[in-house]
């Protein structure tokens, strides 16, 4: 029997970078783990990993090659909203596509189901709640510079307002990494905004970069920051001393001390060893996103997207996070505070 192939679309290179070791040893786990369940629809699992981090000129024709060839039979992994973008247009419904990222919301195309965690439910409460708990009413964004950082910040400018916080200023700094100069500009500026946190919308090590120059500023004494991707690889990429008063949000943390989670890194510890690269939010995301898949494949009978289209409503499974719940093409889940504490994050509560 035919091997049912999946194309993983991680980031090798570039930014996002940071989460590719671990994206790939968890993925290497999750086809093991499928293997040993018996496959998706009984055959076989087999990954082909995309290096998403290529130019998007260059992916575009390496996704295109590969469908056209029937190279793969589904899509996932973790990667930006550029490349989603970029590679929606080719897959149109000719495989299933799950995109497990924390992103900007609303992605209604055909064929892409989504598994990760959005701004109204994700940012918003944190917001909310770092307003109460810590009294910060004014936030600076500062962001990528592509559809994620900047729709997520549409989004939220457009619901602040009734928690009565506001946006002081924002910038947006070059996708694929900015200049000492600019981030040693972005800092001058949070000094003079009068704001109390930061709002990081930035991917990887361009995060860890600007998490660096925030602390050699001594910033974090005077400003908290939230961000939606920060994870256990990009603090020991930040250091020690470049994480404090440093929050994040999210649907998994290393620490989330339920079975399901727990599980999951002993499952992975054995699979991989005791050094293997931490397993931040992107590398159980794409756990989530491979597991998904064959949930609402298996769900449909078929891996047609006509027939998952038709079946995926409804569709619930329990996952490292606990409950999924599909609702339309998006799946629902609970959603944690956290605050770094050194290399590792203290939950703070659900949201």
């Amino acid at each position: 029997m035919s091997d049912f192939v999946i194309g993983a679309l991680l980031h090798f290179q570039g930014p996002g970078g940071i989460y590719g070791p671990s994206c790939q040893a968890v993925t290497e786990l999750a086809v093991a783990e499928l293997n040993a369940s018996g496959g998706i629809l009984g055959r076989p699992v087999r990954a082909r990993f995309l290096d998403a981090g290529q130019p998007l000129p260059v992916l575009r024709r390496q996704v295109a090659g590969v469908l056209t060839s029937r190279g793969v039979h589904a899509l996932t992994g973790w990667h930006t909203s550029a490349v989603r973008n970029a590679v929606v247009p080719l897959v149109g419904r000719r495989v299933p596509y799950v995109y497990p990222a924390a992103y900007e919301g609303a992605e209604t195309r055909p064929g892409l189901y989504v598994t990760g965690e959005v701004p109204s439910a994700q940012l918003f409460p944190a917001v909310a709640r770092l307003r109460a708990e810590l009294g910060v009413r004014s936030w600076y964004v500062v962001g990528d510079d592509y559809a994620w950082p900047r729709r997520t910040f549409q989004v939220l400018s457009a619901q602040v307002a009734s928690l009565g916080v506001e946006f002081a200023g924002a910038r947006f700094l070059p996708a694929q990494g900015a200049s000492a100069t600019q981030l040693g500009g972005v800092a001058t500026d949070l000094e003079s905004s009068g704001a109390g946190g930061v709002l990081m919308l930035m991917v990887g090590q361009n995060a860890v970069r600007f998490n660096r120059v925030f602390a050699r500023r001594g910033l974090d004494e005077r400003m908290v920051r939230l961000s939606t991707l920060m994870e256990e690889n990009m603090l020991m990429g930040s250091g020690a001393g470049g994480t404090a008063n440093l929050y994040s949000t999210g649907g998994w943390f290393r620490s989330l001390a339920t079975g399901g989670a727990l599980d999951l890194i002993g499952r992975y510890t054995a699979h991989h060893g005791a050094h293997a690269p931490a397993v931040g939010a992107a590398a159980e995301a794409c756990y989530e996103g491979i597991f998904a898949l064959r949930t609402i494949v298996e769900r449909a009978g078929s891996a047609a997207v006509a027939a998952i289209d038709r079946s995926v409503d409804g569709v619930v499974y329990e996952g490292p996070r606990g409950l999924m719940r599909f609702q339309g093409n998006h799946a629902a889940h609970r959603l944690y505070l956290a605050r770094a504490d050194g290399f590792d994050f203290d939950l703070l509560g659900e949201l």
